[in-house]
């Protein structure tokens, strides 16, 4: 009779006993990203003694990608959590893939911000073209047709009278080719993004004729973005989550922790830390907003850009797929 009594009173503790160990799991956060560094969040979990949640209420995965398309694939899959895309690839995401649960719960850089970096459009120093004219009959070298540096190229040169196929032809190279494309003369025009269009070669050979800014103005270039199901499901822990994210940064950004930042840098991307010291979060980098909120107008045009250029069938109201509260309230934790 003992026993039985042992084992009735051991059965009725393991509910409570399971239940106290999962509320204490910390929620596993997936984060999709392709860049090392320039993406936030391969460096934003290095310093764990400011980092007040994790491993408490969340902890984080980074999973590598070679580019946007797979992570949308990843995100309707239920294998990420979090990915970081560009305006362009949230925009087929949620128009040509169906996925109208996606929210931008983030800002993760900003392009055309005065007094910051853009994104340059380069030719040859010593070629024949000098004005956006010229580029008519000669071939442009872009990423990927829909990526958002190959919108704002084709947006300019549409500004400017010219067609694509019919006033100019294209090839595709990825950014750490387009420099070689562009000095071997295998195209006239290129797209370059950082720490690309600081090569030194590329600097001594190359000029700007024009940046993403001439074309699309301020734009909100990539952006945080995780499924609304996810977000409701775990919404103390995503807010605890942007909470360190936002402290993190506002820490690396802090030009007292500059040498701190490099080193980190530097480990994460196996490069020297000179690959970083001129420009990483500068004014001479991408503008990151320090409360990580994202700028919806700018992000909207930026959308209705590519809407005009037949690469979305239909406009579309960004507004719907935006979730900023737990980041909102995340930045007023840390005021």
């Amino acid at each position: 009779m003992r026993l039985w009594k042992t084992l009735l009173g051991a059965a009725l503790a393991l509910p409570l006993t399971l239940g106290a160990a999962l509320a204490q799991t910390p929620v596993k956060i997936r984060i999709a990203w392709v860049v090392p560094v320039a993406n936030s969040p391969t460096i934003l979990y290095e310093k764990p003694d400011i980092l007040k949640f994790k491993g408490k209420s969340y902890d984080i995965e980074l999973i590598r990608f070679q580019g946007t398309p797979p992570m949308i694939t990843a995100l309707a899959a239920g294998e990420v959590d979090v990915a970081l895309l560009a305006y362009s690839s949230l925009a087929l995401a949620i128009q040509n893939a169906g996925m109208e649960d996606l929210r931008v719960i983030a800002d993760e850089a900003q392009e055309g911000v005065d007094g910051y970096y853009t994104s340059p459009f380069m030719v040859l120093k010593d070629g024949p073209i000098n004005t956006v004219a010229d580029i008519k009959g000669k071939v442009i070298a872009t990423v990927g047709q829909g990526s958002a540096v190959d919108i704002a190229m084709r947006a300019y040169l549409k500004k400017n009278g010219l067609e694509d196929k019919r006033d100019y032809s294209s090839v595709e190279g990825a950014f750490p080719n387009m420099r070689a494309l562009l000095t071997e003369k295998k195209a006239d025009l290129i797209s370059v993004v950082l720490p690309f269009s600081i090569n030194p070669e590329l600097v001594e050979k190359g000029k700007t004729l024009f940046t993403v800014k001439d074309s699309l103005g301020k734009s909100e270039f990539i952006v945080w973005v995780a499924k609304d199901g996810f977000l409701q499901k775990n919404k103390a822990a995503v807010t605890d989550f942007m909470e360190d994210s936002i402290r993190s940064l506002k820490y690396l950004m802090d030009p007292k922790n500059r040498a701190e930042l490099l080193q980190t840098a530097a480990r994460v991307s196996k490069l020297p830390e000179a690959a970083f010291s001129g420009w990483i979060y500068t004014n001479k980098d991408l503008y990151r907003d320090p409360d990580m909120l994202p700028d919806v107008e700018a992000l909207q045009r930026s959308i209705d850009i590519q809407q005009s250029l037949g690469l979305l069938k239909n406009k579309m109201d960004i507004s719907k797929y935006v979730d900023v509260s737990m980041t909102q309230a995340a930045a007023k934790r840390l005021k």
